[in-house]
């Protein structure tokens, strides 16, 4: 079993910056990447930012060169930079993590955080 818990979200001004931080315990050796994921009222979750253990990220389009992903390996910590905040980036934000279970038919096992609040104020 894996245990994520976020924290860092808040109330913000547009333009302003928060850092969100996902503290992850037990099992972490199976974890093969870390993300971010979103959900506004009436939307669908989905992704922001992921890392994999081998450091490679990827970001969703709408949030490409102001939000950063990166990782402390020594604290099992992933962290979410989020700079030049949007009113639209208001959401709960998750902490997501996943083991591949079977690489053959992309099966895998994710576990997730409790969420935190951000909003953004315009």
């Amino acid at each position: 079993q894996v245990q994520l818990v976020e924290s860092g979200g808040g109330l913000v001004q547009a333009g302003g910056s928060l850092r969100l931080s996902c503290a992850a315990s037990g099992s972490i050796f199976s974890i093969n990447a870390m993300g971010w994921y979103r959900q506004a009222p009436g939307k669908q979750r989905e992704l922001v930012a992921a890392i994999t253990s081998g450091g490679t990220t990827n970001y969703a389009d709408f949030v490409k060169g102001r939000f950063t992903i990166s990782r402390d390996n020594a604290k099992n910590t992933v962290y979410l930079q989020m700079n030049s905040l949007k009113p639209e980036d208001t959401a709960v934000y998750y902490c997501n993590g996943y083991r591949i279970v079977d690489p053959a038919l992309g099966r895998r096992r994710d576990y997730w955080g409790q969420g935190t609040q951000v909003t953004v104020s315009s």
